[in-house]
């Protein structure tokens, strides 16, 4: 592997320490000309909008690029010799930023190479803090609209409707890819929302006339839009990932993930082997005790579901496992969905959640993450809106997969010894469809053979060929890379961020200190959290040196 284990002491960088070369200037910069930068930069990344259709036009588009470089300079030439850790960091999330643009512009080009990005309505909550994959500006997140709607809010949301035509008529003119499997999954997402739309429509008839009139029309663009995506389907043969070479300079510059495509690969196949052999003997442990079988009726699920929110907030709050807030209970609580009786073959989370509820709720830390956000902002302006291009996923996706397998070693499945079972099918599940986001993203992998990878290497045969998670979990790893790798690679990166603390601390650890030392950072990159926790920095500083492979 490429990257080395670093432990403390090795490269001790404390508290103002730069990871940039002293530059010499008239007067080194302000932590307040970052932030100033940064909300100039926010309001630039956006694209222009016309009539409330944002402009994805080449034109635009090339002219977003070159300007980009201005704003690059600026901040490479702040001089943050003498700034607290706290503060560098933000600089590197600002610096990342700006390359999620960068290679938006040069390699992902998702208005240019991927049918779905022009997807604009949503009808539910991402768990994410913002959504995932490549959104366009304008997108209608349904969710944020209460019904039954107030005379304004239907307004606003028929108006927002209104755009959707227009966005699809420029869709067009923009989408010149040919990436095959791009194309074709494509349709598939574009077909689905004039299935939302259609229910928006049923629900509000009657009602709000002008938002059902709205998204009428919106759907029929949108199937018009589809048909034409149908038309040009034939002639899409190429390749749709992006390279490893584009792979490596993303993870590095974007995600600042301290691995390579080459290391990814060997950790996941680590993790595929060592999560379905410790499964084979949590199952050889477990084999007189009875089947653990699915919940069988809405009832059920309600009340298994309820007391397994009661019972992990215990848990934590007695195992002394993190701070207790008053806001986690309701937001577990407000997340026990609907039911869908196994009489048919079951998605793969259901398999898992309809045997134990409890097991789940450690990876909805997402909903705690997503509370924490509304309740305790962060106090700068950096790091309180969600981070663009997804490049929070290591520590959201990461962390909710790391607290699984760190809530059974802390002892909360003790007494459901089959539920252990349950948390080496999640990550072997995981493990095998990160292969996949690999292999998609090298253009060893078509889609289907992606999708036929996590299937065959998922236990139990819990991951269904022709389900709905297999198909749109690689269709958002296609679009997104490094996404699915996130969970495995970010949960491994908590894992020796929990060594490197306690080492540090000795005596003086607790793992509820730790965990509070952890949220407080907020949700930025795990190699990010790293140095803010520990002051070690070697991990960015080998990211960032002019001779580091694939930086710009």
């Amino acid at each position: 592997m490429t990257v080395k284990l670093a432990f403390v002491g090795m490269l001790a960088l404390g508290t103002g320490c730069s990871t940039q070369s002293p530059r010499h200037s008239e007067k080194r910069a302000r932590y307040a000309d970052l932030v100033a930068l940064y909300h100039d930069w926010r309001i630039f990344e956006q694209p222009k909008m016309n009539d409330g259709v944002p402009d994805y036009s080449a034109t635009a588009m090339t002219a977003q690029h070159a300007t980009l470089a201005e704003y690059q300079r600026r901040l490479t030439s702040m001089d943050t010799t003498g700034w607290s850790v706290h503060q560098q960091v933000d600089f590197h999330i600002v610096r990342a930023e700006m390359n999620g643009l960068d290679f938006s512009q040069r390699v992902l080009r998702p208005w240019a190479r991927n049918p779905a990005f022009y997807v604009s309505f949503y009808p539910s909550r991402s768990d994410q803090p913002a959504r995932e994959g490549t959104v366009p500006a304008g997108a209608i997140e349904l969710w944020t609209w209460q019904f039954p709607l107030t005379p304004e809010r239907a307004a606003e949301l028929a108006t927002r409707l209104r755009t959707i035509p227009g966005f699809l008529k420029q869709a067009r003119g923009n989408l010149d890819g040919n990436g095959k499997d791009l194309w074709a999954y494509g349709i598939e997402s574009i077909r689905q929302q004039s299935v939302d739309l259609a229910a928006l429509s049923a629900r509000v008839a009657g009602v709000n006339p002008a938002v059902d009139s709205a998204a009428q029309q919106a759907r029929v663009a949108t199937d018009e839009f589809r048909v034409w995506l149908e038309q040009q389907a034939p002639s899409k043969t190429g390749p749709s990932g992006i390279g490893i070479d584009n792979y490596n300079w993303y993870l590095k510059n974007v995600q600042l993930v301290p691995y390579t495509w080459a290391d990814e690969e060997l950790l996941m196949r680590r993790e595929l082997a060592r999560s379905r052999a410790t499964l084979k003997l949590e199952e050889d442990r477990n084999r007189k005790l009875p089947v653990q079988l699915p919940i069988s009726t809405a009832a059920e699920y309600t009340s298994r579901f309820n007391s397994a929110v009661t019972e992990y907030m215990v848990f934590l709050r007695d195992h002394d496992v993190l701070t207790i807030r008053d806001y986690m209970d309701p937001a577990l609580r407000a997340r026990a969905g609907s039911f869908s009786p196994p009489d048919r073959p079951l998605e793969f989370f259901n398999e898992v959640s309809y045997r134990d509820p409890i097991v789940m709720l450690t990876h909805d830390y997402h909903w705690i993450d997503l509370a924490r956000m509304d309740a305790e902002p962060q106090v700068d302006s950096i790091r309180r809106a969600p981070l663009l291009y997804n490049i929070f996923v290591t520590r959201t996706e990461g962390f909710a997969t790391a607290m699984e397998e760190m809530m059974m070693h802390e002892g909360f499945l003790d007494g459901q010894p089959r539920s252990n079972e349950l948390i080496y099918v999640l990550i072997a599940e995981r493990a095998a469809r990160a292969l996949g986001d690999l292999h998609l993203q090298s253009n060893d992998f078509t889609m289907e053979q992606s999708r036929q990878f996590a299937v065959d290497w998922t236990p139990r045969g819990w991951l269904r060929a022709d389900g709905e998670t297999v198909a749109g979990e690689q269709h958002l790893y296609l679009q997104q890379p490094a996404y699915g790798t996130s969970y495995v690679i970010g949960k491994i990166q908590f894992d020796e961020l929990l060594n490197e603390r306690a080492r540090q601390l000795g005596d003086a650890y607790t793992t509820r200190r730790f965990m509070d030392e952890f949220n407080a950072a907020g949700l930025i990159p795990m190699s990010l959290i790293r140095w803010e926790l520990t002051g070690n920095a070697d991990q960015i500083i080998a990211m960032t040196r002019p001779d580091s492979a694939g930086v710009k």
